[in-house]
């Protein structure tokens, strides 16, 4: 609520910034936990589950200016306390599921079933390194609903609440936990096997991306189609080729594979990219991947940020139906 954020902003210090910003930011979410639990009680679940999505929200925000182990372990605690509750009583009632995936670690998700009943097509939502499961929550989870589509909501982050974002970045073999999701669904029996789709979600989902060229089973993909590898690549070469020389050769070490499937990759036109670097990188990809697509919002139209973070809404219309259209194709 931009009124609530607009009061926090108030009341932040700058000289105590770090402090300030963790203790009026859990605040204003502390205050939208206890309206949710109060009127749970009086049976207004509507207002219930609105207010449990701002408290994850304002939780996850609590954390970014946090270095304080044991006050990250509490917030991160206190959102899936709020995510678990507002799962719980949606129509019908989401799950909390646990994934295999490398040895003493699992993977974490919230699975959201459709409306409707038998197999149903199911868009998997994951985030780079960093990115919580529960925010999928209130990003996209109502797109997913209102397309008749069920959602799991995934992060690497399991279980643990002290994990940090270096100790992930750094793990090999991030790219094997997209099969280990698709392995685990394939379980399901309200799971539709032969419509799956990936959402990759963040600054540059090429893990993601590096995972769908391994794996056959997806319908559609929306990622970034291994752009951030492509780019990461390119400015590593040109450090370390020798002055004058073309640091070529770059596009041929990613993807070592194709894609399987029809793949979308979205940016924004005032991202940390330029838009005719990312349409360079893409011609690249499409040269061996004719099955891609590449979608520029631009500033005129807003969702032109970094992740599209200006307009979410205008973005994530745009993917789910690019979604819908690609599993309806597919025969159930």
């Amino acid at each position: 609520m931009v009124a609530e954020c607009l009061l926090v902003a108030g009341r932040l210090d700058p000289a105590d910034y770090a402090d300030s910003w963790h203790r009026e930011w859990t605040g204003i979410a502390d205050r939208s936990r206890e309206r949710a639990d109060a009127a749970f009680a009086r049976g207004h679940v509507p207002t219930a589950q609105g207010n449990w999505l701002r408290a994850i929200n304002y939780y996850q925000a609590s954390m970014f200016a946090l270095d304080d182990g044991e006050k990250r372990k509490a917030a991160l605690e206190a959102m899936r306390a709020c995510a678990r509750r507002h799962i719980a009583h949606l129509a019908p009632a989401g799950e909390v599921v646990e994934i295999p995936w490398q040895e003493r670690r699992a993977l974490e998700g919230y699975f959201l079933p459709a409306s409707s009943s038998g197999r149903t097509p199911v868009i998997v939502c994951m985030g780079d390194p960093g990115h919580y499961k529960e925010e999928y929550l209130f990003k996209v989870a109502r797109h997913a609903r209102e397309r008749g589509l069920s959602l799991l909501a995934v992060d690497l982050l399991g279980s643990a609440t002290d994990s940090e974002f270096g100790e992930m970045i750094g793990r090999p073999g991030l790219e094997t936990s997209v099969s280990s999701v698709v392995d685990y669904l394939t379980t399901r029996d309200d799971v539709d096997e032969r419509r799956i789709a990936v959402l990759g979600d963040g600054a540059g989902s090429s893990f993601v991306a590096r995972g769908v060229a391994l794996e056959s089973r997806f319908a559609a993909v929306v990622c970034d189609g291994g752009i951030w590898d492509m780019h990461e690549h390119a400015f590593l070469m040109n450090r370390l080729s020798p002055a004058g020389t073309e640091g070529g050769g770059f596009e041929r070490r990613w993807p070592v594979r194709r894609f399987h499937c029809p793949v979308l990759v979205t940016m924004g036109g005032q991202g940390w990219l330029e838009s005719g670097m990312v349409a360079d990188l893409f011609e690249r990809l499409r040269a061996r991947h004719p099955g891609i697509s590449l979608k520029i919002f631009e500033s005129s139209e807003t969702a032109a940020a970094q992740g599209h973070c200006d307009n979410p809404t205008l973005a994530n219309e745009f993917i789910f139906d690019w979604l819908a259209d690609r599993l309806e194709a597919v025969p159930a």
